[in-house]
């Protein structure tokens, strides 16, 4: 039958959750100690525990040399030859013990013999909460909740204490002593006064813990959980994929009229749960994964570098981005890629800059512009505008902020520039290349038919040329050519001059003007039938 002592060693061992060989163990330890105190020496003790008296004996032993050469502790060693004295049958190697008396021990040798006990016991304590949970990380576990600390929350796990940093804790979640929850173990610390349990509520396990309590084809394996991305208190991101393609992932997870899905977010405190469904193809996948913003297109920018770019419309922009970048960052973890998103507009304009930058830029002197005068010329690539194109682009505030362009050399630049690049407003003269025509005017008492010398050659004008030259058309054209447009061109310089601007009024000079014309073709076919029949009279 075991002693007294020993009963109480395993009781003791019971509620510290480790072997009565090792409280044991701490109790000689304790006593040996005791003893080598009281007896002030520096021997080597030891003592051992009868479980079924629950006596406790003391003993110096000593190690047993052949030689005495070979004594190299004369405290604790002694030769063959004086060991066999005290004991004929022991061998080199051996040892014998001194059993020394233990009751003379006081209280003081007791208060000791009691702090190495539970010293004994912390540290076997500690070695089994480590051995107990090291191996258990990201494994969920329920905790009571024990005490409330300004930062921390301690709960209990039964065998051992857990805590649970602010950073591990969602700020939706509050909780009172004694309160049951589930939590994720992370990871077990080893500290100076002890292994340090730590726990989590916010790590994405939980979540996938719930899903798989709730969710039956998820427990099954039926529907599985390929990605999970979560900001605890905020929201969460879960990716699942069906084995079975009869089955709705996204359905199986969500329940009939939402059930499942909203005994997890009661579980988490109204946290937002976003379930989509998984896809190999990846800008299918981030597709779904910005949901709810509609996305445009998503192409693949960096294979290597895992690096996507998103565009969405401008109106989903904000959207897709999220409280924050709190929807991006989600779907960036969710993906495990780097997400770059952008709008219609942002893209169209990057798009506009690379073609710019590849055609290269202008080329155009602004020498070329030939209305320009030098002055201005010189003014304008002092200010360093040295291309025709870059003087197109520039408004007219800014050509105004040039030193020396006021307004009216800005219009003049304006228009100088359209005509260079063949652009007339309305009203504006086209230049014509006009018809050759007589270099040399008619002196004064001239008629029309006569020739107008030049070089000491005389021109004679027909009346062909007669009529050309009233119409203002080159001596080189025949009257049957003369074209429509060159006589309205004529028509329309006459009409300005004379300040017709109208129309309906251009139109009817035209008409006076064509009578005009009839007339006098008229007038040189009579005079060109008379002329002979006068010579000949003056000749008889």
């Amino acid at each position: 039958m075991a002693s007294v002592l020993y009963q109480s060693i395993e009781t003791l061992s019971r509620d510290k959750g480790i072997e009565p060989e090792v409280v044991v163990g701490a109790v000689e330890d304790a006593i040996a100690l005791a003893t080598r105190k009281y007896y002030k020496t520096q021997e080597n003790m030891r003592a051992e525990m009868d479980r079924e008296t629950g006596e406790i004996r003391a003993y110096v032993y000593k190690t047993v040399v052949e030689t005495p050469e070979q004594v190299e502790d004369e405290i604790n060693q002694m030769t063959l030859q004086a060991a066999r004295e005290l004991a004929p049958e022991v061998e080199v190697g051996g040892e014998l013990r001194f059993y020394k008396d233990t009751s003379p021990l006081g209280r003081i040798a007791a208060q000791m013999a009691k702090q190495v006990i539970f010293q004994k016991v912390r540290e076997a304590e500690r070695d089994t909460v480590f051995n107990e949970y090291n191996h258990r990380a990201g494994e969920v576990l329920t905790a009571t909740v024990k005490r409330l600390e300004p930062m921390d929350v301690i709960f209990d796990l039964g065998k051992a204490e857990a805590r649970m940093p602010k950073r591990e804790q969602s700020r939706l979640e509050q909780f009172a002593v004694g309160e049951r929850v589930r939590v994720v173990l992370l990871r077990v610390d080893r500290a100076a006064k002890g292994p340090q349990v730590i726990v989590s509520r916010a790590a994405p396990g939980l979540v996938q813990n719930l899903f798989q309590s709730e969710v039956p084809e998820i427990y099954d394996g039926t529907v599985t959980i390929r990605a999970i991305a979560r900001e605890a208190g905020e929201r969460t991101k879960i990716a699942v994929m069906s084995r079975d393609k009869d089955v709705d992932p996204v359905g199986a997870c969500v329940g009939m009229k939402g059930m499942r899905v909203q005994s997890i977010i009661r579980e988490l405190r109204g946290e937002k749960i976003d379930i989509i469904e998984y896809s190999e193809e990846i800008t299918t996948f981030a597709e779904k994964a910005l949901q709810p913003a509609k996305v445009s297109r998503v192409s693949i920018t960096d294979l290597a570098d895992k690096q996507i770019e998103v565009i969405v419309d401008d109106t989903q922009l904000s959207l897709a981005i999220g409280k924050k970048g709190q929807n991006v960052r989600l779907a960036a973890k969710l993906l495990q890629w780097k997400i770059d998103i952008k709008s219609e507009e942002e893209k169209r304009q990057e798009v506009e800059q690379q073609m710019q930058a590849m055609g290269g830029g202008p080329t155009t002197a602004i020498e070329q512009v030939s209305e320009l005068g030098e002055a201005i010329l010189e003014k304008l690539i002092a200010a360093g505008i040295t291309t025709v194109e870059e003087l197109a682009d520039m408004t007219p505030e800014q050509l105004e902020e040039v030193p020396g362009i006021g307004e009216k050399t800005v219009e003049k630049i304006s228009v100088a520039v359209r005509h260079y690049f063949g652009q007339y407003e309305e009203g504006e003269e086209r230049p014509v290349v006009a018809a050759a025509a007589p270099t040399t005017e008619p002196e004064a008492g001239e008629t029309a038919s006569e020739g107008a010398v030049e070089g000491g050659d005389t021109v004679a004008k027909t009346p062909e040329g007669l009529l050309a030259e009233q119409a203002g058309i080159g001596e080189a054209e025949e009257v049957s050519e003369v074209s429509t447009e060159d006589i309205e061109a004529a028509e329309d310089i006459d009409s300005d001059s004379d300040g017709f601007s109208d129309a309906d009024t251009r139109e009817e000079q035209i008409e006076l003007n064509n009578d005009a014309v009839d007339e006098l073709v008229e007038q040189a076919q009579d005079t060109a039938d008379e002329g002979p029949d006068t010579d000949d009279h003056d000749r008889g």
